[in-house]
């Protein structure tokens, strides 16, 4: 009922209603707090008019029901934080799967837009190394590895299986992005020199949108053009097939 009345967007992964369930306890505190505050704040204006004190009084506020209501604020507060905050978030930090039983993928963002690796059926990445960066192999893979050959890379369009759970390792070869769906209810800073592991269960099939929640630059608009598409495993073997090896492509956004 609350979700309706609050607009929330469609949410497309297992642990997105437990955000908003969130969402919405913090708007019920938010509801009194305003209107709370509203009414003392008008109700100051009129006992505290001039008309009515003509003399300053120095004294101040002799009682301490102030106090009594700044304390169960906090106390409220608090039960957010402990009872449900802190707990959401030990779920998405300790409770990662398996990578056996997961879509896993490195996302390395880049002015301006969305480099997805994928290792291939051989579930591993292959070894990099800073010597073999060049034009044609952006990411320092070691070209001479089985493990590499198989290697995928997609910029910008991301496929992933529906119903299975996704793991993505986040780092970025400039500047700081911010790698956020929606829908999917993630959101996930990307740092130079910093891996970041985050983890997804897509819920729903569809195409959708992914923008850089951090502002990275000038042409930072056009990190919105990535997206990830959640499809069947039939749908997404088969473009896993369809994509080129060997490294990858190199990138030039511009």
């Amino acid at each position: 009922m609350m979700e309706k009345l609050l607009n929330l967007p469609v949410v497309a992964s297992e642990h997105g209603r437990a955000v908003d369930q969130f969402v919405v306890l913090v708007h019920w505190l938010m509801a009194p707090l305003f209107v709370g505050w509203l009414l003392f704040f008008l109700y100051t204006l009129w006992r505290f008019r001039s008309s009515r004190n003509r003399k300053a009084d120095y004294a101040g506020v002799q009682g301490h029901a102030s106090t009594w209501l700044e304390l169960a604020v906090v106390s409220f507060e608090g039960v957010l934080l402990i009872g449900f905050a802190i707990p959401l978030w030990a779920r998405a930090v300790d409770d990662f799967p398996l990578e056996k039983d997961a879509t896993v993928m490195r996302v390395v963002a880049e002015q301006f837009g969305w480099n997805y690796i994928l290792p291939g059926k051989d579930g591993k990445f292959g070894p990099q190394d800073l010597a073999f960066i060049s034009a044609e192999n952006p990411f320092g893979f070691d070209k001479s590895k089985p493990e590499t050959k198989d290697n995928i890379i997609a910029v910008n369009e991301i496929h992933v299986p529906v119903g299975k759970h996704v793991i993505m390792n986040f780092s970025s070869k400039d500047v700081i992005h911010s790698f956020k769906v929606v829908p999917m209810r993630v959101t996930q800073d990307c740092i130079p020199g910093i891996n970041i592991p985050q983890h997804f269960l897509p819920t729903k099939e569809g195409k959708y949108q992914v923008i850089c929640a951090q502002l990275c630059g000038n042409g930072h608009a056009a990190m919105a053009q990535g997206v990830v598409v959640v499809e069947p495993q039939a749908a997404f073997d088969a473009w896993l097939e369809s994509k080129a090896t060997g490294g990858g492509p190199a990138t030039s956004f511009e």
